[in-house]
């Protein structure tokens, strides 16, 4: 699938990643982890702020997924059940992703190139679903419409546990704000910002006197552009 000229028109926001598969980032990883929580065994919990899913497992346990969620503006949080379950599901896009994104296609049949990846979990009677990724470098980053995606092979993990029913509880959480680094660099024509102190302007010589005769002349100065260089 990886290459697949089939794929190459797609707009890259859900155009299938090509080349060599990239490892996740440890901490995304699946694995039990200690989690404390009232939820019962079998509660499904979003830490979006994270960029975790949790599956509660009981007695202070649960397996923890790396995910990908909604980008700014598009984050929620609620309570919902799981009202239906796919394996590699079709995808159509619903009209309000349509109408933000009007080149993205009306419809595309399941399979590995397909957005929701190997499975999906919908969510009660909203447009959003737990599901895989055709894009799997995007886990642990605020990427979606809403929807929170895991690798393929996690989806399938999370598929076999869960069932129609499964309580789902997305915690509110939000992009963190960039930091220096991942500020883009400042042009070396962009204006200083207001609390920057400008350089003292360089002093024009006094015009020299002759107190016998006239004002002596001198030369004039060179326009500022050319003072720049």
């Amino acid at each position: 699938m990886r290459g697949d000229a089939r794929f190459a028109a797609l707009p890259p926001d859900v155009r299938p990643e090509t080349g060599p598969a990239k490892q996740l980032p440890p901490q995304f990883l699946r694995t039990t982890v200690d989690y404390k929580t009232k939820e019962p065994a079998g509660t499904i919990i979003v830490d979006t702020q994270n960029t975790y899913l949790y599956l509660v497992l009981g007695n202070g346990k649960a397996m923890r997924y790396g995910i990908g969620v909604g980008r700014e503006g598009f984050t929620w949080t609620g309570t919902e059940k799981v009202s239906r379950m796919a394996e590699w599901p079709d995808w159509h896009p619903p009209e309000e992703m349509i109408d933000r994104q009007p080149y993205l296609p009306r419809f595309m049949a399941g399979g590995p190139g397909n957005p929701l990846g190997a499975r999906a979990l919908y969510l009660g009677k909203t447009i959003y679903r737990i599901h895989g990724t055709n894009q799997p470098s995007t886990i642990g980053t605020f990427v979606s419409s809403g929807c929170i995606r895991l690798t393929n092979e996690d989806v399938m993990d999370l598929y076999t546990r869960a069932k129609v029913g499964t309580r789902v509880v997305v915690l509110p959480g939000k992009a963190p704000p960039a930091t220096p680094a991942a500020m883009p660099p400042t042009s070396p024509t962009a204006a200083a910002p207001a609390s920057t102190v400008a350089p003292p302007a360089a002093a024009v010589p006094p015009v020299p006197v002759n107190p016998v005769g006239p004002p002596v002349a001198t030369a004039p100065l060179p326009p500022p552009s050319a003072m720049a260089r």
